[in-house]
């Protein structure tokens, strides 16, 4: 892991979810202030449709983060949306931009070593989303509510000058069931990349952050900004690494108190 300013040659970012109340928008806020990155894809659910048409969430945070985004593009990034199952309503405009932003269905990246790595968001291998709209709502609903819950546990551990921890990403990992259907998406994702003949795979969708080499092929998952706030990054030489927030956030605030107490001391 680099430290900051954080450059990376292209950064992948997904499951914003902008719109809902799990959403940590200022968090992401700190990061895009650390780093710098050439390209910038978005791999889907970056807003949140369901919730929105449900109940309207747009605090000005959410809003801060679309405007950094557009920054970004005025000073020269290049930015591609590739649309999820929750912001589906932009699958309807593909090739379109908007303010610099291009939306695509899904994408290929060269890296600066010359392979080529398949992006795209994921939905479309999970059964759930695809044959059971109604059940995926459901759970969409009872996300939401452990969301909340985790809201303001990690509102307490603030106070307590304790760092951002995830009750609903742990709860997901105690459960067989979850840790099942990790394992069969990742195959599913990994199967239709070697069917397109790439070198590896970044999605998102599932919230879980990964890089690993373990199916063939190189699959990559974003993770998300609700639950661990973590993205894949790209270093300028083509390595791939998967940048925790919550852990260089700690990093940064434990070299500033270091370089406060030497001024201190000089």
């Amino acid at each position: 892991m680099q430290t900051p300013p954080f450059s990376y040659r292209a950064l992948f970012i997904s499951d914003v979810h902008l719109g809902t109340r799990g959403c940590q928008a200022d968090m992401l806020l700190d990061f895009m202030k650390e780093l710098d990155a050439e390209h910038i894809y978005l791999v889907g659910d970056i807003v949140d449709g369901w919730q929105l048409r449900r109940n309207w969430n747009w605090p000005q945070a959410h809003n801060d983060v679309v405007q950094k985004l557009l920054r970004k593009v005025r000073k020269g990034a290049r930015i591609t949306y590739i649309p999820g199952n929750h912001d589906e309503f932009l699958r309807d405009f593909p090739g379109t931009h908007f303010g610099g932003v291009e939306v695509v269905e899904d994408a290929i990246h060269i890296a600066a070593d010359g392979k080529r790595y398949l992006v795209l968001h994921g939905d479309i291998f999970d059964v759930v989303v695809r044959h059971a709209r109604w059940l995926a709502y459901l759970g969409d609903w009872a996300y939401d509510t452990a969301l909340v819950i985790n809201t303001g546990l990690n509102f307490m551990r603030r106070k307590l000058g304790l760092s951002y921890w995830s009750l609903s990403a742990w709860a997901k990992l105690q459960v067989k069931q979850a840790v099942n259907f990790i394992g069969a998406f990742e195959n599913a994702v990994v199967a239709e990349a070697q069917k397109r003949k790439v070198d590896g795979v970044i999605c998102g969708h599932i919230h879980h952050a990964a890089h690993h080499d373990d199916l063939g092929i190189t699959y990559m998952n974003c993770g998300d900004w609700v639950e661990s706030c973590t993205a894949i990054g790209e270093t300028w030489d083509g390595r791939f690494e998967v940048i925790r927030w919550a852990e260089v956030a700690r990093s940064i605030a434990s070299r500033q108190d270091a370089d406060a107490t030497e001024q201190v001391a000089a």
